[in-house]
């Protein structure tokens, strides 16, 4: 059952994707809505479920939001290690010219958050039938966002459009191959919940860092702004209807 679900959210993910290519035209809708569905999922999905999972404390602060703070912090010392080797190396600095191992290490993230996801599909039908069928409702529908992110943020720092699907394509088989490693091994609850807030920290900073800037660089439109709440808010009916 946990890989027959795990296959809908493949299929939920190459959905995603396939939408963010044939709105190309409409880019800065695309990407003001993938500030918003990015933005949901770090606030309403990921930072409560590392919260929950890593509960403890350290100096006074838990965890989980320590892993978020150093993973904002990250990217962006990634970010600026790359551009900064881009520009010695003679790159053209500005902001159209972004670093593409950035969107592929942002991409590569992507890969890994829905590995996580079907982990944790495979876990709660071994937990029980009720709660694997909450968390597959909530993997299958915020893995059209994963999809539709992965291919944006690879192709907003200038990769070509093969590497945007292979990275779409790897995103879309990793709940798969995560579902299927659950008969295997198990991950502990505090270095889940330890990963998720790290990756809540670089999904954080690139949403608010870069997509939504570059959503309105050129077209600072109403309707950007509204694509972005209703990313926000469509992540928030998922988390509502999947009981939290």
């Amino acid at each position: 059952m946990a890989v027959f679900v795990a296959l809908g959210a493949f299929l939920m993910t190459l959905a995603g994707g396939w939408t963010a290519q044939r709105v190309t035209d409409r880019r800065h809708l695309v990407l003001g809505l993938a500030g918003g569905l990015m933005l949901g999922v770090v606030g309403l999905d990921l930072l409560p479920e590392a919260l929950h999972a890593a509960d403890r404390e350290i100096f006074g602060v838990p965890a989980a939001l320590l892993l978020f703070v150093a993973g904002f912090l990250l990217a962006h010392l990634v970010e600026r290690t790359l551009a900064a080797r881009q520009a010695a190396h003679g790159g053209a600095e500005g902001h159209n010219h972004r670093a593409p191992e950035v969107g592929l290490t942002a991409a590569a993230a992507m890969v890994g958050h829905s590995a996580m996801d079907g982990v944790a599909i495979g876990a709660a039908f071994q937990v029980g039938g009720g709660m694997g069928t909450a968390v597959a409702l909530a993997v299958i529908a915020h893995d059209f966002a994963d999809g539709f992110n992965t291919f944006t943020i690879t192709s907003l720092y200038g990769n070509a459009r093969r590497r945007a699907i292979g990275m779409l394509v790897a995103d879309a088989c990793a709940p798969l191959l995560g579902a299927l490693s659950t008969a295997f091994f198990h991950i502990p609850e505090p270095v889940l919940g330890g990963y998720l807030g790290l990756f809540g920290g670089v999904l954080l900073y690139l949403a608010a860092a870069e997509i939504l800037p570059e959503a309105h660089h050129e077209h600072p439109a109403r309707s950007t702004l509204l694509c972005t709440v209703a990313g926000a808010a469509f992540i928030w009916l998922v988390v509502g209807l999947s009981g939290g």
